[in-house]
């Protein structure tokens, strides 16, 4: 998933967040990959103190809206962490016409990855 530029000033509040694939690719087809992102989401309720007020997953973006003490790193937490088990998820099942599409964009300031999420 794409880097967000949130910033979260009021932590008393919940915020609407949208997060999208890089070149809005169908990546949220997959069961498995909606597992992931439910997973995540009750890691971060159970140790960050993340509260989800409601979501919607689409195939190729997902809406929610939540709130935490560490908004900022909780989101940013729950991004990389995803976007890595879905690049697993993605060569386990020898998804190359995927991965190849996220490889191919990836921003060009992303020297240290080689696929964008």
């Amino acid at each position: 998933m794409t880097r967000s530029r949130y910033h979260f000033h009021e932590h008393d509040f919940p915020y609407f967040m949208t997060c999208t694939i890089v070149g809005w690719l169908p990546i949220f087809t997959r069961p498995e990959a909606l597992e992931i992102l439910f997973s995540s989401w009750r890691f971060l309720q159970k140790e960050r103190g993340f509260e989800l007020f409601g979501y919607v997953v689409l195939e190729n973006h997902l809406h929610l809206v939540g709130r935490a003490p560490d908004l900022n790193g909780a989101i940013k937490s729950f991004k990389m962490y995803t976007a890595g088990e879905i690049l697993a998820l993605l060569e386990r099942h020898g998804a190359e016409v995927l991965l190849r599409q996220l490889r191919a964009n990836k921003l060009s300031h992303k020297k240290q990855s080689e696929y964008q999420v």
